[in-house]
C-alpha cells in the first residue's frame, strides 16, 4: 500500500492539474451540440470520439495555461496549492503533458473530421496563445477575446455531427457560452479583486471601480439572459426549452440584482457558483426538448 499511494497522488496532481470541472462543463456542450446536431441519430463512435477529443483538448490548453500562468499563481491566495506552484508537478513535465494531450485531442478530432480538428486547435490557440500568454496580464478585454474559446466546444460537437457549422444554430449556441464566460469569471474576479491585484492581472473587477464592475457583470447577464431567450423566439427549440430557459433566466437576474444592491464577495461567489448549473441546464433543456 506504501508503495501505491505515491503512484495515485501523482495521478491526482495531474488529474488535477487539467482542471477537470472545467473539462467537464465544456465537453459537455459538445455533447449537447451533437445532440441537437442530431437528435436520436448520433452514431455512438462520434459521441464518444468528440466528447473524448474536447476533454483531451480542453484538459491540455488548462495545463498549458497553468504553466504559462505558474509564476501568477504562486502569488495568488486563490491559486497557490495548485499542482505547478505547490511543487508538485514539476514544470517541465507540465509543458510536455499539456503538449502530448493536444496533439491526442487534435488526431481524434481528425478522426471525426477535418473541420472538428481545425476548430479544436483554433480553440487550444485562443486560450493558450491569445487570452494567456499575450492578453491576461495586458488588458482588461482578454477573458472577453478569451472567452470565445470557449464557444468552440460547441461548434466542434455540431461539426462531428453535421460535418459543417456553417448555420445559425451552431452559432447562436457557442454565442451563448462565449456570452457566459464574462458573468462567470469577473464576478469570481470580483471576489477575489485583490488576489488579481496583487499579481497585476488587469481583470476589469481590478482595473475599475467595484460599482462599475458589478454594473459590468449585471449588464452582461441581462445581454446573456436576452440571449437564451431569443433561441426560442426564432423557433430553434419549443416549449421545453421556454420554460426551463426562463425559469433558470429569471434565477439568474435575481442573483445579479442582489449582487447590484449588495455587493459583497459572498454575493459575488453565489453568482458564480450558480452560473455553472446555468449553463449545463440551459443544455440539456436544448437537448430534452431537441429529443422529445
Amino acid at each position: 500500500m506504501a508503495r501505491i499511494m505515491p503512484v495515485i497522488n501523482t495521478i491526482k496532481n495531474y488529474f488535477e492539474l487539467t482542471k477537470p470541472r472545467i473539462v467537464l462543463l465544456l465537453a459537455f456542450t459538445a455533447f449537447g451540440a451533437m445532440i441537437v446536431a442530431g437528435g436520436k441519430n448520433v452514431p455512438i463512435n462520434v459521441i464518444l470520439l468528440g466528447v473524448f477529443a474536447v476533454a483531451l483538448g480542453s484538459s491540455g490548453a488548462n495545463v498549458l495555461t497553468c504553466y504559462i500562468d505558474r509564476d501568477i499563481d504562486a502569488i495568488m491566495i486563490r491559486t497557490r496549492l495548485r499542482p505547478l506552484p505547490s511543487g508538485r508537478i514539476n514544470a517541465k513535465k507540465a509543458l510536455y503533458y499539456g503538449l502530448i494531450l493536444v496533439a491526442l485531442s487534435l488526431i481524434l478530432a481528425f478522426a471525426i473530421n477535418p473541420l472538428s480538428s481545425f476548430l479544436m486547435l483554433l480553440g487550444i490557440l485562443i486560450n493558450v496563445v491569445i487570452y494567456s500568454k499575450i492578453l491576461k496580464r495586458r488588458n482588461p478585454i482578454n477573458i472577453i477575446v478569451g472567452g470565445l474559446s470557449g464557444g468552440l466546444p460547441v461548434l466542434i460537437g455540431y461539426a462531428a455531427v453535421r460535418g459543417t457549422v456553417l448555420e445559425v444554430l451552431p452559432f447562436l449556441m457557442a454565442g451563448l457560452v462565449v456570452l457566459w464566460i464574462p458573468t462567470h469569471i469577473w464576478s469570481l474576479a470580483l471576489k477575489y479583486r485583490d488576489d488579481y491585484a496583487k499579481a497585476k492581472v488587469p481583470m476589469l473587477p481590478v482595473v475599475v471601480e467595484k460599482g462599475v464592475a458589478i454594473r459590468c457583470i449585471a449588464s452582461t447577464t441581462i445581454i446573456l439572459v436576452i440571449f437564451t431567450l431569443v433561441l426560442y423566439f426564432l423557433g430553434f427549440f419549443k416549449l421545453i426549452y421556454l420554460a426551463t430557459a426562463g425559469a433558470l433566466s429569471f434565477a439568474m437576474l435575481l442573483l445579479n440584482i442582489r449582487l447590484f444592491f449588495e455587493p459583497t464577495d459572498r454575493n459575488a461567489w453565489i453568482v458564480f457558483k450558480f452560473s455553472s448549473p446555468y449553463l449545463a441546464l440551459i443544455f440539456i433543456a436544448m437537448m430534452i426538448d431537441r429529443l422529445v
